[in-house]
């Protein structure tokens, strides 16, 4: 069930948004006049929620790239190559 403060809180209760926010990863809805406003939410989930969207972008860049006849690799022989790179012939 989502946490909804109004605004004053942003102010009155800071601190207290904040830890709630850190030790939940669980946004806070803050409502303004009775009406959502904004969302509070720790840097780090804010951050992963980003890395989730970028990841997401380029999984449907690929899947169109599929759906258009592009040719996909080989894990097993991308894998090696790159385990050669960085390790040296295996």
């Amino acid at each position: 069930m989502p946490i909804i403060r109004p605004i004053s809180d942003l102010r009155n209760s800071a601190n207290e948004i904040s830890e709630f926010c850190h030790q939940t990863r669980e946004p806070v809805y803050i409502t303004r006049n009775g009406t959502g406003d904004m969302v509070v939410m720790s840097v780090e989930e804010y951050e992963r929620l980003q890395g989730l969207i970028d990841l997401y972008s380029k999984l449907a860049v690929a899947e169109q790239e599929i759906a258009e006849g592009a040719e996909g690799k080989d894990f097993a022989a991308l894998a090696r190559q790159l385990r050669e790179q960085v390790h040296g012939t295996v």
